[in-house]
């Protein structure tokens, strides 16, 4: 299977106002330890786009602590 690789190395758009908006800034500008939130509509798509193969399936697991 062929991979699709994201980088911003890669990006066209690298350094313009467009990185204010982009999912991979906004994932990989965070500290490690920061949560990142979703509501419900923004799951609901991401399964779909999950079960339809065009994004790896979330895989997050809430432990009984939380």
């Amino acid at each position: 299977m062929d991979t699709f690789t994201i980088s911003c190395g890669d990006c066209t758009m690298q350094g313009t106002s467009a990185c204010d908006g982009c999912v991979v800034t906004f994932i990989c500008d965070r500290e490690p330890e920061d949560a990142i939130v979703i509501d419900v509509v923004e799951e609901r798509a991401l399964r779909l786009l999950g079960r339809s193969g065009l994004v790896p399936p979330l895989r997050h697991s809430r432990g009984a602590a939380c």
